[in-house]
């Protein structure tokens, strides 16, 4: 986190003049000069002056007016600005403190998340190279279930095989219901174990 919070430029002029009061280069009671000098002093505009004293009028270091201008109050009120200023430029560095440490901790989080997505999906590799083994099975013309839906033709129970797809017009079905109905031409992706190709093509051609 290398980017740094930019404090508003009228901010930094009120505390400067804050400072200034404190310090004592500018008294209690003093008439401050008009805002076309102030502005012309720190280079910025008369609106970015009209900010930084109503700011400190806010505060009750100064008082504007229209008839006598702008006359300082408070030299304790100024004390009280510098001493705001300084706490929420801790603040500010607490906080963006914090934030790099929750960066931190996200990438942390990230990562681990990655890793982890990457063992399930190698683990999920290794079963189906290792022990599950998909057959693709077409449905063809004459075959009793077409028309039937999954739950009707019971065929884990009548033949050990689980559809794990249906391919239809060059469409997957993932995990079907019991109600999708057989339709010539689906190819079933199943799995089951040994002697479920024979199981599966006995159970297709029954009549």
């Amino acid at each position: 986190m290398s980017e740094r919070i930019s404090i508003p430029r009228y901010i930094k002029i009120a505390v400067d003049v804050a400072t200034r009061i404190y310090n004592g280069n500018i008294n209690e009671g003093d008439k401050l000069r008009g805002r076309s000098i102030l502005a012309s002093e720190y280079n910025v505009s008369p609106e970015t002056i009209r900010k930084a004293m109503k700011l400190l009028e806010d505060k009750q270091v100064v008082e504007v007016s229209k008839g006598s201008g702008i006359i300082v109050k408070s030299k304790q009120k100024a004390y009280g600005v510098i001493q705001n200023f300084k706490d929420s430029e801790e603040n500010i560095s607490t906080l963006r403190s914090k934030l790099k440490d929750l960066f931190d901790e996200k990438k942390r989080i990230e990562k681990e998340i990655q890793e982890t997505t990457e063992k399930i999906i190698d683990l999920y590799k290794f079963k189906r190279n290792e022990i599950i083994d998909p057959i693709q099975v077409e449905i063809k013309e004459g075959y009793h279930i077409i028309g039937k839906t999954i739950g009707e033709c019971k065929v884990w129970e009548n033949t050990g095989a689980t559809i794990l797809g249906v391919l239809r017009k060059g469409k997957m079905i993932l995990s079907p219901g019991p109600n999708l109905e057989f339709m010539q031409g689906d190819n079933l992706l199943i799995v089951g174990d040994l002697g479920v190709v024979d199981k599966i093509n006995n159970y297709l051609k029954l009549k």
